[in-house]
């Protein structure tokens, strides 16, 4: 599966100036089968979202879906979206078909406060597309083991994010230690440039289930990188060196 991650500065609170920017991105891509955007991408992280989070129904959710359509790919990201139940920071998974899969992030970010404005969601959430099936998370996510562990019932798990800088190397070191431990594929993708009230590196970057770098973009550069994931390399690992055969069995309850 060729998987383009995209690693871009977000303009702040302008979602249609960011549909625009990547129009231009996407328009010059190779054919993939999944597109990959950061977190909150047609608006950068806001814990404030009055007047910055996009209204439902939601214009970017119709560009995806035209998108995929066009170019016969699935594209994921997450938006900050209001509607009648409230805000959400909600990852989107568009196939062309316009079948939506949405994810609606768990571990809301507390530092920030971006649990006193946002919904919770309660729903682990994975996605079969082309062969694979993906889990998808939303950046503080990627902190919680227990919430992305392998279950034998996914292949690559997807974090997108707006993680500072300031907190680079945690970003850098978890992205491998999710792959390792789950025996899978790992794709994260971050953002570049400022907002109101951080600085953004990227670190945007595949890692295989050996927990070495794929792809990965240049630091604090716009980039994309397009990497193939290969089910057969995924099968013949685990088939080897079965380490989820030995985990433990688990249900997790909702506080």
């Amino acid at each position: 599966m060729k998987t383009a991650l995209v690693q871009y500065d977000i303009v702040w609170a302008d979602p249609a100036a960011n549909r625009r920017r990547l129009d231009s991105v996407l328009d010059s891509m190779p054919a993939v089968d999944l597109v990959v955007l950061p977190e909150m991408f047609s608006t950068g992280f806001a814990t404030q979202p009055e007047g910055i989070a996009e209204e439902a129904p939601s214009a970017t959710l119709e560009w995806m879906k035209e998108k995929a359509r066009k170019m016969d790919c699935a594209i994921a990201g997450s938006v900050a979206l209001h509607d009648a139940e409230g805000y959400h920071n909600r990852f989107w998974f568009v196939k062309p078909d316009g079948e939506v899969t949405v994810y609606d992030k768990h571990h809301l970010f507390t530092y920030s406060g971006e649990h006193h404005r946002f919904t919770r969601g309660e729903d682990r959430v994975v996605v079969e597309w082309r062969g694979f099936r993906f889990l998808l998370n939303v950046c503080y996510d990627l902190r919680f083991p227990v919430w992305s562990r392998n279950r034998k019932d996914y292949d690559a798990a997807i974090y997108v994010a707006s993680w500072p800088s300031v907190r680079q190397f945690p970003w850098d070191t978890l992205l491998r230690a999710r792959a390792i431990e789950n025996q899978c594929y790992v794709l994260g993708v971050n953002r570049v440039g400022k907002d109101p009230s951080c600085e953004y590196a990227g670190g945007t970057a595949a890692v295989d289930p050996y927990g070495a770098t794929m792809a990965a973009c240049a630091s604090g550069r716009e980039e994309t990188v397009i990497v193939r994931l290969d089910m057969e390399v995924l099968e013949a690992l685990r088939a080897k060196f079965p380490v989820l055969d030995d985990a433990e069995s688990f249900e997790i309850k909702q506080s």
